[in-house]
């Protein structure tokens, strides 16, 4: 798997699978590349080229100490975008991933780009304050940073039930997933990991919305309780003019696993449509 440089040295791992027109796709938090093994499997089988990599900080990609903001960040996919010429690209980004499309339309252009894709997503605008009063309580992002600053692994383990919907109808895994979810988070770097939730519960993405240009799929669950549907996936697709919203009757926020093959047909039919 090739390993991709940023402009401020640090090593990306990425995984480059398949031929034909590229699909970015850029993990949650706190996870890695692995986390989009269904997507990444059905979109070469559907005859696409999938590039994954791990966020700095996540899986087997650099850890320095900083550099956890979404224009950082944005930096990074665009150092990617960079490294192996990909053009005429989907960008999808799953949960904070959603951060990373959307500074990158705004602070890159959409030359290079295709389409893109915010699934489960938490653009545009997460925290809760009197202009976005959907939004979710600073207190939440509190909580968690104390969590994760306590007893991450605990934490984390804890995280993930929630997270998949364990406790729904429409949701819910495997214990086998939950620990193969955990094992991924605890790759990250501990600073990464607390860093991530002031940049993805703290940025304020709306202007960048108004620089999507291109056709854009919102794939969101109505039982999410990670990042709310009306917080995120509903004003995004408000605020995107070429946007297709879907939303999956009661799925969770881990939808990429849960309901896998659903939005592995949707993703497909988007990209070929």
């Amino acid at each position: 798997m090739p390993i991709v440089q940023t402009t401020d040295k640090t090593e990306l791992f990425v995984k480059d699978w398949g031929e034909g027109r590229p699909v970015v796709l850029i993990h949650g938090w706190p996870l890695n590349a692995d986390s989009w093994e269904h997507q990444a499997l059905a979109l070469v089988d559907a005859g696409f080229r999938a590039v994954s990599y791990d966020r700095r900080g996540f899986g087997r990609s650099g850890q320095p100490f900083g550099g956890y903001t979404y224009d950082c960040m944005a930096d990074d996919l665009a150092s990617v975008m960079d490294a192996l010429d990909l053009r005429d690209a989907t960008i999808a980004g799953f949960s904070m991933g959603g951060g990373e499309v959307a500074r990158y339309v705004s602070r890159h252009g959409t030359a290079k780009l295709r389409s893109a894709a915010l699934i489960s997503s938490i653009a545009p605008f997460m925290k809760k304050t009197k202009d976005n009063p959907d939004g979710v309580d600073e207190s939440v992002f509190t909580d968690m940073k104390d969590g994760v600053r306590k007893d991450r692994p605990q934490f984390l383990a804890d995280f993930f039930p929630g997270f998949y919907g364990n406790d729904t109808d429409a949701g819910g895994v495997s214990q086998a997933v939950l620990q193969w979810t955990w094992n991924m988070a605890m790759m990250a770097s501990p600073k990464a990991t607390l860093d991530c939730i002031d940049a993805f519960g703290h940025t304020d993405l709306r202007p960048d919305m108004e620089k999507f240009d291109i056709p854009t799929l919102v794939v969101h669950g109505t039982g999410d309780q990670v990042v709310p549907i009306d917080t995120s996936g509903r004003a995004a697709a408000k605020a995107i003019k070429k946007s297709t919203l879907k939303e999956y009757d009661g799925a969770p926020h881990g939808l990429t696993a849960t309901h896998a093959e659903q939005l592995n047909r949707d993703l497909v039919d988007f990209l070929k449509g």
